[in-house]
């Protein structure tokens, strides 16, 4: 029985290609995976640059002078010692903690109340002069914080509110920036929600309270964050609104530090003591709600 000559070809071609299509699939895996061990090397090193001078803040507090000034870039302290936090113990250090954690709740309490209801009325309310209101809005954004100081400064002592906790504390408690992410989010959210509610006789503020403010659970996380943040670091402001060293917050009071309130010498220690335990309760805030932190700032970026 005679066989067909191209089906001959086709059967004897057959065992011929298939090492030659396993050598090309192993080719690629290989080179795919040269390329991701590549991308995580180099995400690991990119790390390791930002990560490196928080390790040399966090060695440097627990040297001494002597070693802090020989040996400033050391991960590891030739003699550990405690000395620098005792110091800032015995020092305002407490009452500058204690101002700071006064300011910024009631500065992040504010700002999430305000920015949410200003937030809600431009998305939602229509009224005279909402699109000039909101052209405002981001014109504020643009403009540099340093610009308001001495205008800030002016109006405090005018009001009598200069050098106390109100004039620290009010001027803060709304910002530009949290008034537009909560009405791009307050956009995202269906019309329909709020009419159903209306419909059952609800008044406007209770729509917003009780319906409308629940669902925007991941945008307020990220207005928390980002307002206890920027209330726990801000620094111009409080050189502006307050005199007296009782009020002194972590921001002015480190500042006084490098300009060597508390003794001579270049007192690494010292200040890098003080900035670490600055640093710790942003970082905990963050890292405590950073997933939600990135669903809020990712979520109204489908609302044109």
């Amino acid at each position: 029985m005679s066989t067909h000559p191209k089906l001959a070809d086709k059967d004897t071609a057959a065992p011929a290609d298939g090492p030659h299509v396993t050598r090309g699939k192993g080719s690629r895996t290989r080179r795919g995976g040269l390329a991701r061990a590549l991308g995580y090397t180099a995400l690991v090193l990119v790390a390791m640059l930002y990560i490196y001078p928080f390790l040399i803040q966090l060695a440097t507090s627990f040297k001494t002078d002597a070693d802090a000034t020989n040996n400033p870039l050391s991960l590891w302290p030739q003699h550990f010692t405690t000395a620098a936090f005792s110091r800032l113990a015995e020092a305002d250090y407490p009452r500058w903690f204690a101002n700071s954690v006064i300011v910024a709740l009631f500065v992040t309490a504010g700002r999430v109340f305000f920015d949410s209801l200003a937030g809600y009325a431009l998305a939602r309310l229509r009224f005279p002069g909402r699109g000039a209101l909101f052209a405002a809005v981001i014109a504020v954004m643009a403009v540099p914080g340093v610009v308001l100081l001495i205008p800030k400064f002016l109006v405090l002592n005018q009001i009598g509110m200069y050098d106390s906790y109100s004039g620290m504390i009010v001027p803060l408690l709304a910002d530009a920036a949290g008034v537009f992410i909560m009405k791009q989010f307050f956009e995202s959210i269906p019309v329909s929600v709020e009419e159903a509610a209306r419909i059952d006789g609800a008044s406007t503020f209770r729509t917003f309270w009780s319906i409308v403010l629940p669902m925007a659970r991941p945008a307020l996380l990220t207005l928390t964050i980002l307002s206890f943040q920027g209330s726990w670091n801000e620094l111009g402001h409080f050189i502006v609104s307050r005199q007296s060293p009782e009020l002194n917050t972590l921001t002015t009071g480190v500042a006084s530090l490098v300009s060597g309130q508390l003794g001579s010498g270049n007192q690494y220690p010292l200040k890098l003591a003080a900035t670490l335990l600055m640093t710790i309760p942003v970082a905990l805030v963050f890292f405590a709600f950073q997933r939600h932190f990135v669903r809020g700032g990712t979520s109204g970026a489908t609302k044109g």
